[in-house]
């Protein structure tokens, strides 16, 4: 069985979050901006149009479902007093938690627009049974409840703060996806792998690691790895310092240190002569890494 087709496609965005979601129409009366009443996969979801109508034929790919309709001031009302309610269960929730001595920690409620369903996010440790506190929510409140446990990242996402650079947290702010986040982004950038330094407020390494790591790579390519042993001039040296932005690094031994360009450095660097680092050190730094990892 085919999917039907839309006339018109459009994006619509959620009140609670930064994705664009695909629905289809086709009524013409749809403009940027407009409340809409749409199905999701929870239920009837108060959204509204983030960009003007297209007529552009959409992928047979994916399922396009329909806008409902155009939000009333009756929808609006119930969404505003959604809002107030999915608070006063969060109140509710937490004393149930509280008396079972769950290890929860509640982060948000909401409810659909029809109040079909319930939705409890919390961030924990470990497995928790809460077949026990389901029971509870589920005879307080009289609605479908469901129980969704997040990671640390989603949690500042959804709770917000202020990064270790002075604004917003990036997650909260603009970041639609998490991207995978490695150490070795912050060893391409060169920086100290130090875990207060590089963790963001979820405790885990920052986003904005990735942000400029490919234009890192780029002018690291040919460079060796800090530490490394080259010679030059026929005199032995690590590498103790490199700046990419400056075009600068510096290599020292026992006795003396030489200033040299990059361009200087990859010219001396052959890494079938050269060892990178000696087996502590290779020790030392993966060490370092499973510690920043965790």
């Amino acid at each position: 069985m085919s999917e039907k087709r839309y006339r018109f496609s459009m994006f619509i965005k959620f009140y609670n979050g930064e994705k664009n979601y695909t629905y289809g129409s086709d009524d013409a009366g749809f403009n940027k901006g407009d409340q809409v009443v749409v199905e999701t996969l929870k239920g009837l979801e108060l959204g509204y149009v983030a960009n003007e109508p297209s007529e552009e034929a959409m992928s047979e790919e994916f399922e396009i479902k329909p806008i409902i309709r155009k939000a009333t001031k009756q929808d609006i009302e119930n969404w505003e007093r959604n809002k107030n309610d999915a608070a006063t269960a969060m109140v509710k929730c937490k004393e149930a938690i509280d008396r079972l001595g769950l290890g929860m920690n509640l982060t948000s409620a909401e409810y659909t627009l029809d109040k079909g369903r319930l939705t409890f996010t919390y961030v924990a440790d470990e497995r928790v049974d809460f077949r026990e506190l389901l029971h509870v929510l589920a005879s307080t409140f009289h609605t479908r409840i469901e129980l969704r446990q997040i990671g640390p990242r989603d949690k500042a996402k959804i709770v917000g703060g202020i990064g270790l650079c002075g604004m917003p947290l990036c997650c909260a702010r603009f970041q639609k996806d998490f991207d995978v986040i490695s150490i070795n982004m912050a060893k391409n950038q060169l920086l100290a792998l130090n875990p207060q330094k590089l963790s963001g407020q979820c405790g885990k390494l920052m986003c904005c690691l990735a942000y400029e790591n490919d234009a890192y790579k780029e002018l690291r390519q040919g460079l060796p790895k800090m530490n490394a042993p080259v010679t030059y001039k026929g005199t032995n040296y690590r590498v103790t310092s490199m700046n990419v932005l400056e075009n600068s690094a510096k290599l020292t031994n026992s006795d003396s240190y030489v200033d040299l360009t990059l361009d200087e450095l990859r010219t001396i660097y052959h890494p079938a002569k050269n060892n990178e680092t000696n087996n502590e050190e290779a020790e030392a730094d993966h060490a370092k890494t499973k510690e920043l990892s965790k």
